[in-house]
């Protein structure tokens, strides 16, 4: 028996399970980049369209509808590295190995609870020695495409490991540490650097890439200066200097909604 001679209820009901596969899908692969303010951008021009067609507005359909056409087209060029690497990663034999791994079945057991003494301890002895450092630490968004940018570490967080990361002579110390599900993930990543011309003169490379990474992501990044050795952190664009470690340590506690540390 085909699957066209199955009983319509039962088509329509894998019709949506793969549409929805499908959508969890490219949310997933566009989560955390510019591509997904693009693609939310381009389905509200859509469902105002089906909206215009629907009352028919004659005049604005048409519009829509030859702004759409053409649309398509531009989509292939604006999206032309996402469909590239997505074609990719199809054609990776481990696609869906990782997708069931990483993407919608999620492991059953429950995510250690995140090290933030380590990190905060980890800032303190930086801030005390002046050793620069740029910690990112993930929330909803994917930060991926920066993780590819940098050299895999995918380890436990701890004081030592961050330390010697960020050490003058390490070959890592270079660039942002990522923190993504309560792990040290990656080092040397390179990050958006924030173009904001009110920003302060005084701020150099690592805190104008805190900034410009919070400005895209929803990530939290930890500072510490070079020249100063003060903490600072920023959170959606906005940069918050001069942090004591106990003022750094309940802020992570707070903005990651951790249980408090005694």
């Amino acid at each position: 028996m085909s699957l066209s001679d199955l009983p319509l209820s039962i088509t329509a009901i894998i019709d949506i399970l793969l549409a929805l596969f499908l959508l969890i899908l490219l949310y997933r692969w566009l989560k955390g980049t510019a591509a997904m303010r693009i693609f939310i951008g381009i389905a509200l021009i859509f469902v105002f369209w089906k909206t215009v067609r629907y009352f028919h507005m004659v005049v604005l359909s048409t519009v829509l509808e030859q702004f759409i056409s053409v649309g398509v087209i531009a989509l292939i060029v604006v999206f032309q590295p996402e469909i590239r690497s997505f074609l990719l990663m199809l054609g990776n034999h481990k696609f869906f190995k990782n997708t069931l791994k990483f993407g919608l079945i999620r492991r059953l057991k429950e995510k250690d609870e995140f090290d933030v003494c380590s990190i905060v301890n980890a800032c303190r002895r930086l801030s005390h020695s002046k050793t620069g450092a740029l910690i990112i630490i993930a929330r909803k968004d994917s930060l991926e495409d920066f993780i590819r940018t940098g050299e895999t570490i995918d380890a436990n967080i701890s004081r030592e490991l961050i330390e010697n990361i960020f050490f003058k002579n390490s070959p890592l110390h270079d660039g942002a540490l990522l923190v993504v599900d309560h792990r040290l993930m990656a080092a040397r990543c390179i990050l958006p650097v924030s173009k904001d011309k009110n920003l302060s003169s005084d701020l150099g490379l690592r805190h104008r890439s805190a900034i410009g990474i919070t400005q895209v992501t929803d990530a939290i990044a930890v500072v510490v200066s070079e020249q100063t050795g003060q903490i600072s952190v920023s959170v959606e664009g906005v940069l918050q200097r001069d942090l004591s470690p106990s003022v750094l340590e309940q802020f992570l506690i707070e903005r990651l909604n951790l249980k408090t540390i005694h």
